[in-house]
């Protein structure tokens, strides 16, 4: 069975409750969550930034943060994570002139570097930034809002992708985010994804707990 790691998204939580839902996806044995930082201009909505981290950090919750920067520019944002119990910051292609120089600067903060592809952004800027890459996350929705609806014509991008990971032989992690259910969770990881974000399918169940083993349960 290949490994793959569940990253709820808590875009989707009840932030009148955040810690207990942080909780609860702990106890579903989740040590890593994904924190979409959006704002209102690279897409269309506004969201939260590092003083929700740094509460999480005073309020010693031990979890990790995958951290999802949708803005630009974006250079400026990166070393307000610093310090912040962030294991990946990724970022966007278009939110930066230079991604070489923002890809330095992340990892000067002590961070795996992550890109993300929309779902219509052309692979073949990784030809020259690949090797420098921890995490290449896999938009399947248009990013911007939860709840979407997952894009099928995606996995043929997930396939490629994972290929080109195996021809580098490099240990990137390939994450997918977006639309992700039930439905569709069994073909994101034939496709060859390790990490699935999700949100919506995670935090408007009526059990996260239960709907995360049931996420596990579908493979075994």
């Amino acid at each position: 069975m290949k490994n793959f790691l569940i990253v709820p998204s808590i875009l989707s939580a009840n932030f009148c409750n955040l810690e207990n839902d942080i909780r609860k996806v702990l106890h579903a044995g989740c040590n890593l969550i994904h924190f979409d930082v959006m704002d209102n201009h690279y897409v269309p909505n506004l969201t939260m930034g590092p003083i929700i981290l740094q509460s999480i950090k005073n309020n010693k919750i031990p979890v990790q943060i995958d951290v999802h920067l949708m803005a630009s520019p974006v250079d400026s944002l990166i070393s307000l994570f610093y310090n912040l119990n962030v294991k990946f910051i990724t970022i966007h292609p278009e939110t930066t002139n230079h991604l070489d120089k923002t890809i330095r600067i992340i990892k000067n903060i002590g961070c795996g570097v992550g890109i993300a592809l929309n779902p219509a952004t052309s692979l073949n800027f990784l030809d020259y930034v690949i090797d420098e890459l921890d995490l290449i996350l896999v938009m399947a929705v248009n990013p911007g809002f939860g709840g979407q609806c997952f894009l099928k014509h995606i996995l043929k991008k997930i396939k490629y992708i994972r290929y080109l990971i195996n021809k580098k032989k490099r240990n990137i992690l390939l994450s997918v985010d977006g639309g992700i259910n039930l439905s569709n969770f069994s073909s994101v990881i034939h496709s060859g994804a390790d990490i699935l974000v999700i949100g919506s399918a995670i935090f408007h169940s009526n059990d996260c707990v239960q709907a995360i083993e049931d996420f596990k349960n579908i493979l075994i």
